[in-house]
């Protein structure tokens, strides 16, 4: 499994806590320095079942001067999101775990951290 993190963010260091209490092996993916291209957040999406606008920090400094809250959330719409979380990948809601069963999940909460985990191929402890 592979978990997007911003090692700012108490959520993602609260997540790889959680991951290493529990043994997981997992890598780590500091997103705003290793910045996933369009086709890896398609991918991704799919993984997580949602749209561009689900994963997007529509709080940010970057999406107040895109103007993101007043972009539609529609199909026609879709690729520009995905452009711009590419092109300002701080707007990307994190931590994401891609799981090792092709899933992915917005590792938020513990709970969703256990979701995750919950979706590995035992290891060789397991």
């Amino acid at each position: 499994m592979e978990i997007w993190i911003n090692p700012a963010c108490s959520k993602c260091r609260s997540a790889l806590g959680l991951l290493d209490a529990e043994g997981a092996d997992y890598t780590v993916r500091r997103y705003l320095e290793e910045v996933p291209g369009e086709d890896e957040i398609r991918g991704v999406l799919d993984r997580l079942g949602l749209e561009p606008w689900d994963i997007t920090r529509t709080q940010e400094a970057a999406a107040k001067e895109l103007g993101l809250g007043e972009w539609a959330r529609d199909a026609g719409t879709r690729d520009r999101w995905i452009t711009a979380l590419a092109e300002h990948p701080v707007l990307i809601q994190r931590p994401i775990i891609t799981a090792d069963d092709g899933t992915a999940v917005v590792a938020r909460t513990e709970d969703a951290v256990r979701d995750a985990l919950s979706r590995r191929s035992p290891g060789p402890h397991g």
